[in-house]
């Protein structure tokens, strides 16, 4: 077992004043830990991760219970990419732009989606997968996911 350390700094100064901050976020007992690059192809939808509560035998998804941290980089210098964060029945798109990440916690219990501007923070659901369309260009990310 392992303890993860993130850590998210910013740093600016404006007028003299100092503006930075740093954050520090501990998260123990993780025993497993994934890295990987992956290539999400011009004009294509690409499955980057999958999660699944019964995870067995040689299944490559990631148990949805045991997962603690997600990250997703955009690794490309100039090109964004559209990531789809999708749940069971539902899901949300947001553009990632060239060198910026996403970040989310649990697979498990992890969004809702609504297709109003109310919102009713109502029952989470359960992230199942992570996909990147990035229009026409080839467009290399990042997938980390830790977990215990």
């Amino acid at each position: 077992m392992a303890t993860l350390k993130v850590k998210i700094q910013e740093d600016i100064i404006l007028s003299n004043q100092d503006y930075g901050s740093k954050r520090t976020l501990e998260i123990s007992s993780i025993d497993e830990f994934s890295k990987k690059i992956v290539t999400c192809p011009a004009s294509s939808t690409t499955t980057i991760v999958n999660f699944d509560d019964a995870v067995t035998g040689s299944n490559p998804k990631i148990d949805t219970q045991d997962s603690k941290y997600i990250r997703i980089t955009n690794l490309d210098s100039s090109n964004s990419v559209e990531l789809a964060v999708v749940g069971a029945a539902t899901l949300y798109q947001v553009r990632l732009d060239a060198g910026h990440s996403h970040i989310l916690g649990s697979a498990s219990a992890l969004m809702l989606s609504e297709a109003d501007t109310s919102p009713s923070f109502g029952t989470m659901a359960d992230l199942d997968a992570i996909a990147c369309n990035p229009g026409g260009n080839d467009v290399s990310l990042e997938v980390i996911v830790a977990s215990a």
